[in-house]
């Protein structure tokens, strides 16, 4: 018998678009002759439903079931693939568990704190994570440059504290600079963080949940032209993304070794991708994803790939080992 499986895309943030991306990648992966596939497409006034010939089905919020062609149908688990709100913070996680349905990926807890970026990174300080100097702003709070500035030195980056995929993300390299690049964070959210600027090779890792076991993926290297990795470079082809990096086994190794670390401190499951600069060889952590991009030009797809795993294959295990988390926490 088929299970039947809804994909979450869309959302309320700037990665929208991103989001959408990705689902239909998730979507476009999963075996047919396997499953009944769904989309639920998020968006801020309503959610709609579409089944595998985009004709659109009543969906029940209230508990998830679906009226179809096939009739009314309980989804065996949701995949989530809502990057930003309400899919990284772990309000669509609490959801599913209010309605009972297994979910991809981590818990709303672990969602909620990894989504915070000044909390994941006051948390990983705990078992010694390296990580860039920072300051927190929150909206309303005076800005002080000169106290800002003798903390995280120049040139320092300016992001918001829970987004992602680079949105309102801006390096300052004068002083006069500063003020520009406060406001933009502010578009995407009520608090900022403002970090010191590490120099060195960036890389990229990625950590899945796979037969039954966590492993790290092959290290992705990073490399463009433009001040950083940003939205340009992670989606519009402005960087190299070269798997597996050209750094030294040793590299790798830590590199693996602490993205594996974190996973499991951070009560991770799922797939996580997490960004780091070594610096004097050493990896500095920059943030951590628990919804990490699956559109095609999206780091962890090329990552599992050089695994010898496929998309099909990736998104399946998920799945099962989702199903087979929730009749853990029920029994």
């Amino acid at each position: 018998m088929k299970q039947t499986i809804v994909i979450f895309m869309g959302g309320f943030s700037s990665e929208r678009a991103i989001s959408l991306k990705s689902g239909n990648v998730v979507f476009d992966a999963l075996d047919t002759e396997q499953y009944n596939k769904f989309k639920i497409v998020i968006d801020s006034d309503e959610w709609k439903c579409f089944d595998e010939s985009d004709a659109e089905c009543h969906l029940n919020k209230g508990n998830l079931r679906i009226e179809s062609k096939l009739g009314w149908l309980t989804p065996d688990c949701a995949v989530i693939a809502v990057h930003g709100s309400p899919g990284e913070n772990g309000l669509l996680q609490s959801y599913l568990e209010m309605v009972g349905i297994a979910y991809t990926g981590s818990g709303a807890y672990p969602s909620a704190l990894t989504f915070n970026k000044r909390d994941c990174l006051s948390v990983l300080k705990e078992i010694q994570v390296p990580c860039a100097t920072s300051y927190l702003l929150s909206r309303g709070d005076e800005i002080n440059s000169t106290e800002i500035l003798n903390k995280v030195g120049l040139p320092c980056f300016v992001k918001a504290n829970c987004s992602g995929s680079s949105f309102g993300v801006s390096k300052v390299n004068q002083a006069s600079e500063l003020q520009k690049a406060i406001d933009t964070a502010f578009v995407e959210g009520n608090d900022i963080i403002i970090e010191s600027c590490l120099t060195g090779t960036e890389v990229s890792v990625g950590v899945i949940n796979y037969q039954g076991k966590a492993m790290a993926l092959p290290v992705t290297e990073i490399v463009t032209n433009n001040e950083f990795f940003d939205y340009q470079a992670k989606y519009l082809g402005e960087s190299q993304e070269i798997t597996p990096a050209r750094i030294s086994e040793s590299m790798t190794e830590a590199v693996q070794t602490l993205a594996l670390k974190i996973f499991k401190h951070l009560n991770l499951s799922g797939y996580s991708r997490s960004e780091f600069i070594f610096v004097d060889q050493i990896p500095h952590l920059l943030e951590v994803n628990t919804i990490p991009g699956m559109t095609n030009e999206s780091i962890l797809p090329q990552q599992a790939k050089a695994a010898g795993i496929s998309l099909s294959q990736l998104f399946s295990d998920a799945i099962s080992e989702a199903i087979k988390r929730k009749k853990l926490i029920t029994t």
